[in-house]
């Protein structure tokens, strides 16, 4: 922190002399309530029409009724601003949203100017703000909104009532919430939702008053988030849904169909938060719930504070696929307590997160289900290396060059999976103790604070390495963030479980495999059997495989991936119905993205397959699935519908 600029105690005291100018009751700055902003060169966001250092949003206020039939939110947004300078003007992020009025906190009318839309960043809404510090936008969303998907009853479990979600991340909530869309400018919030009496809304915050029956068939729910947070973490969810408390501060929601189904394999959920603050310290946002999603829901699971959305696709029945639960956990510590201030820096979110999911894993299920998960990441670490064109792919940076690009071209497995070793490798040179200490004191120390790649490089030299040049020189921390590749000192953990696996399949065109064999294999093991099969068989190989693993009826959602994606580099048709099945009946794009990808390589069979499978998934699946699906599958007449 001593190397950066922060803007906060003047903009603090700039507040609370206007105020009084503007009006309104707006809730007291408090040392939680105002996060810092970063100044240092690396820290601009070029995602984001912002510019904080002439006017910041530190406090938003959403006031939205929530409409089905035109399939929009309609109210306005409250922004409580610190501003600098004689006459600033406050610049926001929108995307496809009608303004219909700006007003002060006093009811006077604000001049505004929408700026021409970006294709990737929206339209910037530019309004000067002469000695108003607080700015009312009164606005609609489109029902096109990227951030949000709305869904018919038949598209639910139930069937009976509509859904609505949002998914922020990374720069969506634009979409629904006119404010400064940037991971580097936190803000609190609370928001008066209303919705159809039917429906339960639940939010990224603390609901703040019990639900009130209002006219016009309407109920009101009320929530806030006293923690300055990133903006693509405020979420939202309506629909038909049920609640099982897990432990004394976690719970599950979904629909009331899928409960007890959901209950039973989150049950692990309280051991999971325990864990996690015994490594890292105390989890600082109150409670710790899950909302199960329905399945067109794009990631595996999204960290909203207090709230984790996530996908069903976890819900194998034999809780072995809770390791994304342990994942979206540890962004309470690593994403939400301390962010990556831009997207050139994703990988302080997930390469942070994936490590500290894999411990969180090691001390609930033991070193041996913590070190399989670990070596298949490092598989999926070097299959993105080749994917991205090579260890020389500028792409394979930790810190990205993303001008010009959307952000989401940065989401790869190199944040999660490189991010992740890179901390492993320095584990692996101090020592366990030494570096959980350092871990701790890090998120203490940033505690609600926005971070970049040269922040954090400073903070290990400061506080970990302390002048030691041969830990210095042994790190190569230059050489991890800056370079592309991996490193040559990049630790990596090896299964023995899965080297036995890897031994059993190098020997399957010899020797097949039979379902006595098989039958005691866990998740991981089936998928790293699958995964390291040479990728051309015969047709007979693959029945008696299909036999012997009963991958035609496999319903676990990682087994079945793994079977897909071999059946389709062989084009082995028998698979085709439950490669249909499949990716319609769900929209995690972790999927259903490399299914379409290989379907689209193997010539004229895999296209006219994937164009007929995608023309009926595509307007089931989410606006971030189809933006990257659409890029796959030359697909007209899908873009048109």
């Amino acid at each position: 922190m001593r190397k950066t600029l922060l803007l906060v105690l003047a903009l603090a005291a700039a507040l609370a002399s206007c105020q009084s100018r503007d009006g309104g009751s707006a809730k007291p700055a408090t040392a939680d309530a105002v996060a810092p902003v970063l100044t240092v060169p690396d820290a601009r966001d070029i995602h984001s029409h912002a510019d904080p250092a002439v006017a910041r949003v530190t406090h938003v206020t959403l006031d939205l009724t929530v409409d089905f039939g035109t399939r929009t939110l309609q109210g306005s947004a409250t922004l409580d601003v610190l501003a600098n300078g004689a006459d600033p003007v406050l610049s926001l992020d929108t995307s496809h949203l009608v303004i219909k009025s700006v007003h002060d906190g006093q009811g006077r009318e604000l001049a505004f100017k929408l700026d021409a839309a970006d294709p990737v960043l929206g339209a910037a809404l530019r309004i000067p703000l002469g000695a108003a510090r607080r700015v009312v936008v009164a606005y609609s969303s489109s029902p096109d909104a990227d951030a949000l998907q709305w869904l018919s009853p038949a598209q639910t479990a139930g069937g009976k009532q509509p859904y609505l979600f949002s998914q922020g991340e990374a720069i969506l909530t634009r979409s629904w919430v006119p404010t400064q869309d940037s991971p580097g400018i936190r803000q609190t919030w609370e928001a008066v939702i209303r919705a159809p009496a039917a429906l339960t809304v639940v939010m990224s915050a603390e609901r703040t008053a019990e639900p009130r029956d209002i006219a016009g068939g309407l109920r009101e729910w009320r929530y806030r988030m006293d923690h300055p947070v990133a903006p693509y973490l405020i979420a939202i969810a309506v629909g038909e849904l049920g609640f099982q408390s897990l432990g004394a501060r976690t719970g599950v929601f979904t629909e009331p169909s899928r409960l007890a189904a959901a209950a039973n394999e989150l049950v692990d959920i309280e051991k999971m938060v325990s864990a996690a603050e015994s490594l890292y310290g105390p989890y600082r946002w109150g409670r710790y719930d899950l909302l199960v999603l329905p399945p067109s829901f794009p990631f595996g699971g999204m960290e909203n504070p207090r709230l984790t959305f996530a996908t069903p696709t976890i819900i194998a029945g034999d809780r072995s696929l809770v390791s994304l639960v342990a994942h979206e956990l540890a962004h309470s510590w690593s994403g939400n307590l301390v962010t990556n201030a831009t997207w050139a820096d994703f990988w302080l979110n997930e390469g942070f997160t994936d490590y500290f999911e894999n411990r969180i894993m090691e001390k609930v299920y033991g070193k041996e289900t913590a070190d399989m998960l670990a070596d298949l990441r490092w598989d999926d670490l070097n299959d993105t290396i080749r994917e991205l064109g090579g260890p020389k792919s500028p792409d394979t940076r930790l810190h990205l060059d993303l001008a010009g690009r959307n952000p989401d071209d940065g989401m790869t497995d190199i944040a999660y999976e490189k991010g992740a070793t890179f901390l492993r490798t320095i584990e692996a040179a101090v020592g366990r103790e030494r570096w959980d200490a350092y871990l701790k004191d890090y998120f203490d120390r940033h505690a609600f604070q926005p971070q970049v790649s040269s922040g954090f490089l400073a903070d290990l030299r400061e506080h970990l390495i302390k002048g030691d040049a041969a830990l210095e020189q042994k790190l190569r921390l230059d050489e991890w963030v800056y370079q592309p590749g991996l490193p040559d000192n990049a630790v990596h953990v090896v299964s023995p479980l899965l080297a036995a696996i890897d031994q059993r399949a190098a020997a399957f065109a010899a020797k097949g495999i039979g379902a006595d064999e098989v039958k005691n294999w866990n998740t991981w093991q089936r998928v790293r059997f699958l995964n390291r099969l040479p990728r051309k068989l015969s047709s007979a190989q693959l029945a008696a495989l299909s036999q012997a693993m009963n991958l035609d009826a496999q319903r676990n959602s990682e087994v079945r991936f793994a079977w897909l994606r071999l059946a389709i580099a062989n084009r082995y048709a028998p698979a085709e119905a439950n490669l249909g099945d499949f990716l319609t009946g769900m929209g995690r794009r972790k999927f259903v993205l490399p299914l379409y990808t290989d379907l689209m390589a193997q010539g004229d069979w895999g296209r006219a397959l994937a164009q007929r499978i995608y023309t009926a998934a595509r307007p089931g699946y989410h606006s971030v699935t189809v933006g990257s699906v659409d890029k796959v599958v030359k697909l007209e007449a899908a873009k048109s519908q």
